[in-house]
């Protein structure tokens, strides 16, 4: 999964910080979260997309793994 918080913060000329104290997380999971280091749970995921007044989907990109098996 890859995300544009990064880019969207830019754009709402947000820091970590304040994007951290908009969906009450620590700077350090938003941190994470650009590096695709952290997968967020549903929640936080929509709270974020809810700050940047857009989908999920346009936040979070997600592709399907290759080869999955059952």
């Amino acid at each position: 999964m890859k995300t544009r918080i990064k880019e969207l913060r830019a754009r709402h000329d947000l820091t970590q910080e304040e994007l951290a104290k908009k969906v009450n997380v620590r700077r350090e999971t938003i941190v994470f979260l650009e590096k695709g280091k952290y997968n967020p749970s549903l929640r936080l995921a929509y709270d974020i997309a809810q700050v940047f007044q857009m989908p999920i989907e346009d936040v979070f990109l997600f592709y399907p793994t290759a080869n999955l098996k059952n």
